[in-house]
């Protein structure tokens, strides 16, 4: 749904689903306006019976094909107050779902697609992509594994400064943006968009639960309405605490991802602009560098590489990967723990979304998720 002409998004898991050889583009709503969506149809070689105007016709000329010539899987790659609608339509007439984050707007609603999810038993897939590098999942293990000792520490970031250009423009070029419009992007820009991410990849690496955050947040600018800018306070018990850092409006960065676990007996870093390397820091023995495609790392990790040693991957073979796994799981295969983003990541993030939200507008005070 979505994703048609101009829509990076919308080609960005195209490349992912071409990439890990399971799927085919056969049809969908890739557009508001149907006549685009009919030119991204000619483009992409689908058939024009297959593109449909809207999600209600996609729905009922797919199920009225033969169960073997059906659609199976649905990715939604539209704007996130549209999410929840799609998701839920799909979800309740059997259609597997790849949705893009955050998962709605609400948690009351990401609560719902949960239950709805298990009732009619479907696959669901979050893209939140950055799980699905292989230096990633090797953190994941290394940590399930004890290399760490007891975890003491968690840090994330994540700092982007395309957003300056725009609100320090004119007023319609704020307002022709709608991540920044609380009616389409829900109650967070900065914190929805990507502190989300920051907070996906700490609860997916670790396999914690944060239980609490404080949040100062800040639009930067008096005719944004939603956050741009914050840090966020992270408790996960007593003693374990941590830090997210966002920004959309850290100038020059680009699109900053790290994360650093620090346990007892030695911590981890990891780059998302570096993908390719895990550091593991120790006090008593030299930094060790993991890389992709070595017989060192864990099955998962491994599983998780598509070229050999030595040749760069990157975000679109981590999106892949994630397509790879919603693969797997529709057609009942064994999966590692983990392979894909699930709908309780998207229940979690909209708590944390809306945690942060909250704590912000109550001075600043810890709010429970």
């Amino acid at each position: 749904m979505g994703g048609g002409i101009g829509a990076f998004i919308g080609d960005a898991h195209r490349r992912a689903s071409r990439i890990c050889n399971d799927f085919q583009l056969i049809g969908g709503v890739f557009d508001v306006d149907y006549e685009k969506s009919k030119e991204f149809a000619r483009q992409e070689g689908v058939s024009l019976n297959r593109c449909y105007a809207t999600l209600d016709e996609f729905v009922s000329g797919e199920l009225a094909l033969p169960l073997g010539e059906r659609i199976e899987a649905v990715s939604i790659v539209t704007p996130n107050f549209l999410h929840y609608a799609f998701a839920r339509k799909l979800i309740e007439n059997g259609f597997h779902v790849i949705c893009e984050k955050p998962m709605t707007t609400t948690v009351e609603e990401a609560e719902e697609l949960k239950a709805l999810v298990e009732k009619h038993k479907v696959s669901f897939c979050l893209t939140h992509t950055y799980t699905g590098y292989p230096m990633v999942r090797q953190m994941k293990e290394l940590i399930k594994d004890g290399v760490l000792g007891d975890v003491q520490r968690v840090d994330a970031q994540y700092y982007q400064g395309w957003i300056n250009s725009i609100i320090h423009g004119t007023e319609s070029r704020i307002t022709g943006v709608w991540r920044l419009d609380p009616k389409t992007a829900g109650v967070s820009s900065c914190m929805g968009d990507i502190g989300v991410h920051a907070f996906n990849l700490i609860e997916y690496t670790t396999g914690l639960e944060v239980k609490r955050v404080l949040s100062d947040l800040s639009p930067v600018k008096e005719d944004v309405q939603l956050d741009l800018d914050g840090t966020v306070l992270l408790r996960f018990d007593d003693r374990l605490k941590g830090v997210i850092r966002a920004s959309q409006v850290a100038a020059g960065e680009e699109n900053n991802l790290t994360i650093a676990v620090y346990g007892s007996k030695a911590s981890l870093k990891w780059e998302q602009e570096n993908p390719n390397y895990l550091y593991l820091l120790s006090d008593t023995e030299p930094t060790k560098i993991y890389k992709p495609a070595h017989g060192y790392n864990s099955g998962f990790a491994e599983a998780s590489q598509v070229m050999p040693a030595g040749h760069p991957e990157g975000i679109y073979e981590a999106f892949g990967n994630l397509y790879k796994g919603i693969a797997k799981a529709i057609r009942g295969e064994e999966l590692f723990e983990g392979e894909f983003p699930t709908v309780q990541d998207g229940v979690r993030g909209m708590k944390f979304i809306h945690g942060v939200v909250q704590s912000d507008k109550d001075n600043n005070c810890w709010v429970d998720l």
